[in-house]
């Protein structure tokens, strides 16, 4: 089951609000960003594996859990199609980004990193793409550069590469920035990081539900992104590696079906990617997250960037025409639109727009560096998704006109 529209019909702004129960008329949520609200072809996968088919995978001899362990293997294999990773054995299942990111630190990290390495970060970095990084820093001596932001908000890749040397193993950027929604030149950075020996990781969180993904031809290292943003179940995520990566990490938990053989003596482990999937997987959680990309597809990722692009512009031209506001990020930003008032407090924001039953993030998005460089203690942040429309940015703009009001 896919979205409600033909492709026909889609060739002007997206309609598919009916798709998603949880969006009551009236409701206009402006935060998907953080997580995206589910749609039915998601949901009703997930109430199917529950309800009907489920049983746990790799271990049953019997006949359910036999086609369960097709159908989660089949769902790494559409994910590996989705980001056009050569093999589904470069897909490992996580968690989220976040445990994505901590893998490759600890484990491709602990192996590569000594004293006197550098590792590559950028100053609009979420927490997930710097706590893992100062982690394994403090345990093998390695040291962290920031490259500073360009004047639209954009990763300086021009500084970046000037600050790059061979003593640098690693570059880890934001695709796309969950704050200002500024996009990277993904293919610059892995030249130039590449042309150094270092490899590149990106997190994709907030890129996969807006563009088009190839991890072939952005030529990167490592891959990271979220289900939940993606319009599919929390709880699971995606790590993608070069095949040759994965083959030489050591594990980073210990457990059931991640081993080849157990003895008291010793211990081998299973190849990539059961080496780090650990114990019973979030098998429903797969499912989810396939019949989620089933969905995007279905709608086209070139359709939902257009729809956000378009939304992103009608809402800056509004929003810019109010004095006390000033936007942050580059004007042709991914979904993200990001702001501050004179005199307001973003929590402010946030309350007064909530009593107009608009949802917007209001905070420092767990990009507090990025915060000190503007020198505020938070934004107030509208971000969109397929579900979001015209009428949804006219209802933010009129709310933060009353907010306007009410502080001017």
């Amino acid at each position: 089951m896919g979205p409600s529209l033909s492709q026909g019909e889609r060739e002007g702004p997206l309609d598919v609000v009916a798709d998603f129960p949880a969006i009551p008329e009236g409701w206009h949520y402006l935060d998907t960003a953080v997580s995206a609200q589910k749609p039915r072809p998601v949901i009703d996968a997930i109430d199917r594996a529950y309800a009907e088919t489920y049983a746990s995978v790799h271990r049953g001899v019997y006949t359910r859990s036999a086609d369960m362990t097709v159908a989660y293997e089949k769902a790494r294999e559409r994910i590996a199609r989705f980001i056009n990773a050569k093999s589904p054995s470069e897909i490992v299942f996580v968690r989220g980004a976040t445990e994505g990111i901590n893998l490759v630190a600890q484990s491709w990290g602990g192996i590569s990193l000594k004293p006197g390495d550098r590792i590559l970060l950028s100053v609009l970095e979420h927490h997930s793409n710097i706590v893992p990084w100062q982690m394994i820093a403090e345990r093998t001596g390695a040291a962290i550069d920031v490259a500073p932001l360009a004047q639209d908000g954009r990763i300086d890749l021009d500084a970046a590469e000037a600050m790059l040397t061979d003593r640098h193993k690693i570059v880890a950027f934001a695709h796309v920035s969950n704050v200002l929604g500024s996009i990277l030149d993904a293919k610059r950075a892995a030249r130039i990081a590449h042309k150094v020996g270092a490899k590149l990781l990106l997190d994709g969180c907030q890129a996969v539900p807006r563009l088009p993904v190839d991890v072939q031809d952005l030529d990167c290292d490592f891959y990271v992104f979220s289900s939940h943003k993606l319009y599919g179940p929390t709880g699971i995520g995606v790590l993608w590696a070069r095949a040759e990566l994965l083959e030489a990490m050591p594990p980073m938990q210990g457990g059931g079906a991640m081993i080849d053989r157990v003895t008291f003596a010793k211990t081998t482990y299973a190849p990539p990617p059961m080496r780090f999937e650990a114990g019973t997987p979030h098998i429903v959680g797969a499912l989810g997250l396939e019949a989620a990309i089933d969905y995007v597809e279905g709608i086209g990722l070139e359709a939902i960037h257009a729809h956000e692009t378009a939304l992103v512009a009608q809402a800056r031209e509004a929003l810019s025409r109010i004095n006390s506001v000033r936007l942050l990020g580059p004007e042709e930003s991914a979904g993200i639109v990001s702001f501050v008032m004179e005199g307001v407090h973003p929590h402010d924001i946030g309350t007064i727009l909530d009593e107009a039953q608009v949802a917007i993030r209001a905070g420092h998005h767990c990009a507090q560096p990025l915060m000190d460089h503007f020198g505020v203690p938070a934004t107030a942040r509208a971000s969109f998704g397929v579900y979001n429309g015209p009428q949804d940015v006219e209802a933010l703009v009129k709310g933060i006109e009353r907010v306007a009001r009410i502080f001017g």
